[in-house]
């Protein structure tokens, strides 16, 4: 329990400040998000940070139960995901990035998401 509660400190304050900076700036985001796809480079890049990422989060925390650590297990499995598809397919990635972000919905959406996994995160890795 004190490795969730780590992470959750750790992770949702950044998903918290995720879900603001696009709730708030979101065509800001949208054109940073078109300047970083338009490298392969970068794309690869970012998969070299996020797959470890991802497989320290599930190698310290595989935790699959019915409460609020498996969102953190999840996130680890898509961060491994995401890390391997930037690596392997940089231009996959590009071309499935660039279909999402013309659309100022996918923005909110998003926003939305990381604001509620950051509130969840917070409130029970702070609160509770």
């Amino acid at each position: 329990m004190a490795t969730s509660v780590f992470l959750a400190r750790l992770i949702g304050p950044v998903a918290l400040a995720l879900g603001l900076a696009l709730a708030f700036n979101g065509a800001v985001y949208r054109t940073m998000a078109g300047e970083f796809l338009g490298s392969h480079a970068l794309i690869f890049l970012a998969g070299l940070i996020t797959l470890p990422a991802g497989l320290a989060i599930v190698l310290t925390h595989n935790v699959w139960t019915a409460d609020w650590r498996v969102v953190i297990t999840i996130l680890g499995c898509l961060a491994i995901v995401a890390g391997l598809i930037r690596m392997v397919a940089p231009q996959y990635a590009a071309t499935m990035g660039r279909s999402k972000i013309d659309n100022p919905l996918t923005t909110k959406i998003g926003a939305a998401i990381w604001l509620a996994i950051g509130a969840l995160l917070c409130f029970f890795g702070y609160v509770r």
